[in-house]
C-alpha cells in the first residue's frame, strides 16, 4: 500500500481571468475548487492511474469535510485526523496570463493531534511506501520528517520524499527510496547554479552518495533526469503541449514514476511514466487522467 502525509492540505480555488488588476474588482472566467497539497496530489493521479494509495494527514471545519469528500469522489482512501479548531486552508490559484498563489496559513497542529499521526503510521508495514510531499507547518517541529523516518526505519518502509533544501538533505541518512528536487532546489543544496545536464548529473549522484537511492530531477520545459540506484542515468525531453498550469506537475511525476514501477521494477519504464505525467497535468487545467498520461506515453520519444 502506498500512504501520502500531507501535513496542511487545502481546498484550491483555481481561477482563470483576463488579466489581474491589484486595487481592482477583477472578473473571473473560469473557476474550480479542487483538493490540494502535495500529497494529496500524488494520491489523486495514482487513483487516476488505477494505484491505490490512503491519504493520511489533517482536516479541520466545514474546508477540511470538503476535502474528505472530494478526495473520496476521486477515489482515494481517506484517513484525516480531525483537528478541533480552525478549518482547512483554501489556497487561491489565479492565471491570468501568468500564475499567481494566494495561500492560507492553515489550523493548528498540536502534538497530541501529531501522537495521533504517528499511531496511524506505526501500522505501516514491509513492503509499503510512505510519501512525504511538501513544507512543514510551522506549528510543527522542523525535523518531523526526520522523526517519521527515523519511527519507522528498519521496518522494511520505502520512503519518498518530496521537499526542498534542508528539509531534504536531513534525511538521506535514512536512505530515501525516491527524492525529487528540480533542478533549482538541486543547485541551492550545493549552493550554486547548475548550468546543464552534466553538472545536474553530477550533483544528483552527490545525493546518491550521501544516501538517496533514486533521485529524479524535474527541470519544467527541459524535462527530467533520473539517476537510478542501478547505476543509469535516465534523461528525456517533455512531450511538446502548452503549458496551461504548472501547479501538481512535480507531484504527479512522482506518481507516474511509483506506479510504473510498482508494475514493472523497471527504472526507465518508471521514469517514461513519470514524464508523461508530469506533463499530462502541466497541460490540463488540473491533475491529468489517465487517458491524458497514456496519450503522452504513446508518443515517440
Amino acid at each position: 500500500m502506498i500512504y501520502t502525509v500531507t501535513f496542511n492540505p487545502s481546498l484550491d480555488y483555481v481561477v482563470q481571468m483576463e488579466r489581474l488588476t491589484p486595487g481592482e474588482i477583477n472578473r473571473t472566467t473560469v473557476e474550480h475548487v479542487y483538493p490540494g497539497g502535495k500529497g494529496v496530489n500524488v494520491s489523486v493521479v495514482l487513483s487516476n492511474l488505477k494505484v491505490k494509495s490512503r491519504v493520511l494527514g489533517f482536516k479541520a471545519g466545514f474546508t477540511g469535510d470538503n476535502l474528505e469528500h472530494m478526495l473520496e469522489k476521486f477515489g482515494c482512501d481517506t484517513d484525516l485526523i480531525l483537528l478541533k479548531d480552525g478549518f482547512t486552508r483554501i489556497n487561491v490559484k489565479i492565471n491570468a496570463g501568468e500564475e499567481t498563489e494566494i495561500n492560507g496559513q492553515g489550523p493548528f497542529i498540536g502534538e497530541d493531534d501529531l501522537k495521533n499521526l504517528y499511531v496511524k503510521l506505526d501500522l505501516l508495514k514491509e513492503g509499503d511506501i510512505l510519501v512525504l510531499a511538501g513544507s512543514i507547518p510551522g506549528t510543527l517541529p522542523s525535523d518531523v520528517y526526520e522523526q517519521i523516518m527515523c519511527r519507522l526505519q528498519g521496518r522494511g518502509i520505502r520512503f519518498v520524499v518530496d521537499a526542498t533544501k534542508d528539509l531534504l538533505l536531513n534525511v538521506l541518512k535514512y536512505r530515501p527510496f525516491l527524492i525529487k528536487p528540480n533542478n533549482h532546489e538541486l543547485g541551492e543544496m550545493f549552493g550554486r547554479n547548475l548550468e546543464d545536464e552534466d553538472e545536474i548529473i553530477t550533483h544528483a549522484k552527490k545525493l546518491q552518495s550521501m544516501g538517496a537511492e533514486n533521485v529524479l530531477v524535474s527541470m519544467a520545459g527541459d524535462g527530467a533526469i533520473l539517476a537510478a540506484e542501478n547505476g543509469e542515468i535516465y534523461k528525456s525531453r517533455p512531450p511538446k503541449g502548452k503549458v496551461v498550469n504548472s501547479v501538481g506537475a512535480g507531484d504527479s511525476m512522482v506518481a507516474g514514476f511509483l506506479t510504473g514501477w510498482l508494475n514493472t521494477g523497471d527504472y526507465k519504464k518508471a521514469f517514461q511514466l513519470g514524464i508523461a505525467a508530469g506533463s499530462a497535468s502541466a497541460f490540463c487545467s488540473w491533475l491529468a487522467g489517465r487517458e491524458e498520461i497514456e496519450a503522452l506515453l504513446k508518443e515517440p520519444a
